[in-house]
């Protein structure tokens, strides 16, 4: 029997269970792999290369749930980001309340669109991160530094 090529079912299966999460009042979130190609959230959120986004009609704006990516519009510390992830990166969702939902299985059409990615980006198996606070500039002394906050208990009066 020959295989049919067929699209990736994640997309329909995401916006199903969004459908559902929300029907059952609960909150969905998503998980998305932060290290692959194309996936644009606020990084300094992200731990141990994944990170938890709360797609809610409440914690979002302009959600587009396409067939290939996940895109809104959201506010992350007070500041508001435009957030865009490939449908390769989003490994589950799932309500906050009580985990309700799925995590998704490799599909092919992914799995080719990972390796592919992989050929045409540039190799830097070499490089190495620098911190700022290593690096040493002209003019930084200890002169530099903002003052320190003096110690003790804080002095306010109450003024009529």
């Amino acid at each position: 029997m020959e295989m049919i090529q067929m699209s990736p079912r994640r997309p329909y299966l995401l916006r199903a269970h969004y459908e559902w999460l929300l029907d059952n009042d609960l909150t969905p979130h998503i998980v998305v792999d932060v290290n692959l190609y194309g996936v644009n959230v606020p990084m300094e959120y992200a731990q141990n290369g994944q990170i938890i986004l709360n797609i809610s009609p409440r914690a979002v704006g302009n959600l587009e749930l396409t067939n290939d990516e996940v895109r809104f519009n959201a506010r992350f510390g007070g500041v508001g980001r435009q957030v865009s992830v490939p449908m390769t990166a989003v490994i589950a969702v799932y309500a906050r309340e009580n985990g309700a939902g799925m995590m998704f299985e490799p599909e092919p059409a992914y799995e080719e669109d990972i390796e592919s990615e992989e050929e045409n980006s540039p190799v830097a198996d070499n490089l190495v991160l620098i911190r700022d606070s290593k690096i040493s500039r002209d003019g930084d002394s200890p002169d530099d530094d903002p003052p320190q906050p003096p110690k003790g208990r804080p002095a306010l009066r109450i003024v009529k």
